[in-house]
């Protein structure tokens, strides 16, 4: 949620600024019900402070035993009219509050202007491209013959694009989460959280993904729950409603959870197998900071995923998207992309974003300054560390050999029983 004060203050700029995320968005309706809002307020205040004066002058006369039928009959109107202006001020209100709601945030001066994916900056790479001297298989080729995945069971379950790992699949999935859980907690210092799967819609709304994108999320409508496409839902879900101590500042946590999205209508026959799916795991990194910090804090956010992707023996990038490729909530954001040899391109494994106050405005979610004073609103930032389908992707195909075997990174083999290669 952008601060309605700044946008009425400095509307140029905020507008301008957003426009380079969509060159149609305007700002003329939240301006238009702002004004409105206000001019009514404005009056409700008036007749407020007329009929508590009225009514200081009704007990007077009533007092002095003076006629008060036609100030009572006065005070009716009145009391009416506050009560269609207050009517209107609910609605007037409700309003802007859901224009508001759908404004996206807007871009860090950093963030370089551009509107499609190839115009996002690589900014640093690591390690090799493989190169192979045998005809590499994809990844639904490996799975099929060393039975790590089964598909078409999967599908008779719950239908297309709803994975289902079998034998070691299974195994070398619950290895990379346990791999990212343990880096995460034990060496970079973050709490780890275990949080409900299901939310409710005020929690959905502090991250950002209520009420524009209600189309991609699962509901259970008879709870009036939904299924996180992320853990950043429960964790920026985690202080809403809450005044934190600077002292306890910068909170880091990070969460294991399976994550829901419909992701309507975005399949394609270059997105088969786990490219992109409806279920998917992922490890999350997520931080609570000061605004003066969160730029920094960022960096080191994008490290920590950079870390565990070079611990993994895979070649990455890692980009800074351009404004029209930010998401919603977010002011910022670098991805850190591996290579996959099936799909011959680079594909997301980490997205990492701050989205300084946007989300805690939206959850109300602030902190008390040391020595006291008036309580600010602290800044969020959230990253994957790591998501694994294409991490398995990733890895599969990276690390095949000639006689079809896959080799296990070495960090993973402790959680697989030392195994060092499948096949």
């Amino acid at each position: 949620m952008l601060d309605l004060r700044k946008i009425r203050e400095n509307r140029e700029t905020v507008e301008a600024r957003l426009r380079t995320r969509d060159p149609d968005l305007s700002l003329d309706e939240v301006v238009n019900l702002d004004e409105k809002r206000r001019e009514v307020l404005a009056e409700v205040e008036h007749l407020r402070n007329q009929r508590n004066v009225v009514s200081k002058e009704i007990g007077r006369r009533k007092q002095a035993g003076e006629e008060v039928a036609e100030l009572i009959a006065q005070m009716r109107a009145v009391s009416g009219r506050i009560q269609e202006l207050e009517a209107q001020l609910r609605e007037v209100e409700e309003r802007l509050h859901q224009a508001l709601s759908l404004l996206p945030n807007v871009p860090h001066e950093s963030v370089p202007i551009g509107q499609d994916k190839r115009d996002n900056l690589v900014v640093r790479e690591w390690g090799e491209r493989p190169e192979f001297d045998f005809e590499p298989l994809n990844h639904l080729e490996l799975a099929q013959r060393h039975r790590l995945l089964d598909l078409r069971r999967g599908a008779k379950m719950a239908g297309s694009q709803w994975p289902l790992y079998v034998g070691l699949g299974a195994q070398l999935e619950m290895a990379l989460v346990n791999f990212c859980l343990e880096v995460n907690v034990r060496e970079k210092g973050y709490s780890p959280v275990f949080p409900p799967l299901l939310v409710n819609p005020e929690t959905m709304f502090a991250s950002g993904n209520l009420p524009k994108f209600a189309d991609q999320l699962y509901t259970c409508q008879t709870d009036d729950l939904l299924l996180i496409p992320t853990a950043e839902v429960s964790l920026t879900g985690l202080h809403r409603d809450e005044i934190l101590a600077e002292e306890d500042l910068p909170l880091y946590y990070t969460a294991y959870t399976p994550c829901f999205r419909r992701e309507a209508g975005t399949y394609g026959a270059e997105e088969r197998g786990l490219i992109r799916v409806h279920q998917f795991n992922k490890v999350e990194m997520y931080k609570y900071t000061t605004p003066e910090t969160s730029y920094a804090e960022l960096e080191s956010l994008v490290r920590d995923a950079e870390d565990l992707v070079e611990r993994l023996g895979l070649h990455y990038r890692t980009t800074l998207l351009v404004t029209g490729e930010l998401g919603q909530q977010a002011a910022k954001t670098y991805d850190v992309e591996v290579w996959l040899p099936g799909q011959q391109a680079y594909y997301e494994v980490s997205s990492c974003s701050n989205c300084e106050d946007y989300q805690a405005r939206r959850g109300r979610i602030r902190y008390r300054p040391r020595g006291g004073g008036k309580p600010r609103y602290v800044h969020t930032l959230n990253g994957s560390g790591l998501a694994t389908p294409r991490l398995m992707i990733a890895l599969l195909e990276n690390n095949q050999q000639p006689d079809g075997s896959i080799l296990i990174p070495e960090v993973l083999r402790p959680y697989l029983g030392g195994l060092e290669k499948i096949g």
